[in-house]
């Protein structure tokens, strides 16, 4: 299989991982009358139901960070022939993004683990370390978007100046890429959501892009 088909396979798992973060979320990990439970209540509710997180996390950050590696790559090799320089500081930021996803979710995991063995004897303590644990993961890759939607921006803005992908395609991905960037303004961190919804239908449209024309021969707009 080609880099291309590759990257849009990985393309289209992007976005059924993100499908799957937010149906899980919404439903196996969202309580009744959660909103008016505590801190150490929320977290005995994930203790009961760690190896769903520890899944959850594995699908939605490090197997995510791993499918994105081979989908920037293949981005960068279709791209490069149009702006190069563009390129090259879009996957810079695209790789960075692997990283910080994969560092995500494996703080989580490792993070549960150690809460989970302390919670028994001292569920007050196992409740200010998992907090911090979250505080660290959400700065990795949680509450800000901006090193995600930076890549998202400038490929997409790269994509438009080379026209190695749908034009339609580029346009939605500035403005998903802008909605990730955004969410460092202090107040604006809710616009995540919009950056993850908006991202499955940009990962998944691009990955029937590859798909379909593996091969950059000329600039199409549909």
């Amino acid at each position: 299989m080609s880099l291309q088909k590759l990257g849009g396979v990985a393309a289209l798992f992007e976005a059924f991982a993100y499908v799957v973060g937010f149906v899980v979320l919404a439903t196996l990990m969202n309580p009744e009358n959660a909103a008016d439970w505590n801190a150490q209540q929320k977290l005995a509710f994930l203790l009961e139901r760690k190896l769903l997180v520890q899944v959850w996390n594995l699908t939605i950050y490090v197997a995510f960070g791993a499918a994105l590696v081979v989908l920037v790559i293949a981005l960068h090799e279709r791209l490069q022939a149009g702006a190069l320089a563009l390129v090259q500081v879009a996957s810079a930021f695209g790789l960075i993004w692997c990283g910080l996803v994969i560092a995500s979710g494996m703080v989580s995991n490792v993070g549960l683990e150690a809460v989970g063995r302390v919670f028994a004897k001292d569920p007050a303590s196992a409740v200010s370390a998992w907090l911090a644990i979250g505080a660290v993961q959400d700065a990795l890759g949680g509450g800000v978007e901006l090193v995600g939607g930076l890549w998202v921006l400038l490929i997409s803005w790269a994509a438009l100046k080379s026209g190695a992908l749908s034009e339609r395609l580029n346009y939605l991905g500035l403005v998903v890429g802008m909605a990730g960037v955004v969410t460092l303004i202090p107040g604006l961190s809710e616009l995540g959501t919009v950056f993850g919804l908006g991202q499955i239908i940009w990962f998944a449209w691009l990955g029937m892009y590859l798909l379909s024309k593996p091969a950059f021969l000329s600039h199409s707009p549909a």
